[in-house]
């Protein structure tokens, strides 16, 4: 930007703009920032300083030498990048189906299947932990990674069901007429148009995977672990270890900031079009 095509009055007010924008980016970031800076408290200056202090790497000693908690992550990482998974495979499909096809009941099956979000997790965690206890999948991969879809599934139909409504249907019958077959066109035309809603959609899903905390508690024991599980070990009856938790929560939100910039071309595109429909 060339400053000297403003007057003064505009400078000003681009100036006045871009630190009004700085405070609120830290206003917005201060909960991460203050994380990081307990994480390097120790317990006896946890409560007696603010931002003087004596930086301590020895939370993330305990937390790191802990081989619970490395496998709580590998653990978390399993169930949400297969819950992820299932879900696309599964909600690709659907999405289509909801955006191309007309059938009775067609607005009841898509609202139903949203609903499935906005559930509460704790009105049904009774009723799974005693059929998981039955059928054999409490405590395992399998049964963690069932239930934790049924968190990304609504969300991923409905996101790239605006998608596939956005993408003419003229598309599709051009390449039928060039003679692709209906499964050539799904895979090599319209997954293509629909990659950033598809990234966008997958992110969110798995970020509602990775911290979703009553289906681990309730339906995992000792061999299975979530990291929000885990994290609750530095909480005992007579104190609470705020560094070694602070350091367990940077950890844990590596994995979305790393994949969140990895894929952030795609992601804010895919933030801004493909508005649901319905």
């Amino acid at each position: 930007m060339n400053m000297q095509n403003y007057s003064a009055a505009e400078k000003l007010m681009l100036r006045l703009g871009g630190v009004l924008l700085l405070l609120y980016a830290i206003f917005s970031l201060f909960p991460l920032i203050w994380m990081f800076i307990i994480s390097f408290k120790s317990d006896m200056e946890m409560y007696t300083t603010v931002f003087v202090f004596h930086p301590t790497i020895e939370n993330y000693k305990k937390v790191l030498n802990e081989g619970n908690y490395v496998k709580s992550f590998i653990d978390n990482l399993i169930v949400s990048g297969g819950a992820v998974i299932v879900s696309l495979i599964v909600g690709v499909p659907a999405a289509y189906a909801l955006a191309r096809y007309n059938f009775k009941a067609k607005e009841d099956v898509a609202f139903t299947i949203l609903s499935f979000k906005f559930a509460p997790e704790i009105l049904i965690i009774l009723p799974l932990f005693m059929l998981y206890q039955k059928i054999g999948l409490y405590d395992t991969y399998v049964g963690l990674i069932w239930i934790y879809q049924f968190i990304s599934l609504p969300m991923l139909i409905w996101v790239l069901r605006g998608y596939f409504e956005d993408i003419p249907v003229e598309v599709e019958k051009a390449a039928e007429l060039d003679g692709y077959k209906w499964y050539h066109t799904f895979v090599m035309i319209l997954i293509p148009l629909i990659k950033p809603g598809l990234v966008a959609a997958s992110l969110l899903a798995f970020i509602f995977c990775w911290n979703s905390f009553t289906f681990g508690l309730q339906l995992s024991g000792f061999k299975i672990q979530t990291i929000t599980v885990s994290a609750m070990k530095y909480i005992s009856t007579d104190t609470i270890h705020y560094g070694q938790m602070a350091v367990a929560s940077v950890i844990a939100i590596l994995p979305e900031i790393i994949l969140a910039l990895c894929i952030s071309k795609h992601l804010v595109r895919g933030l801004s079009f493909g508005a649901v429909k319905g």
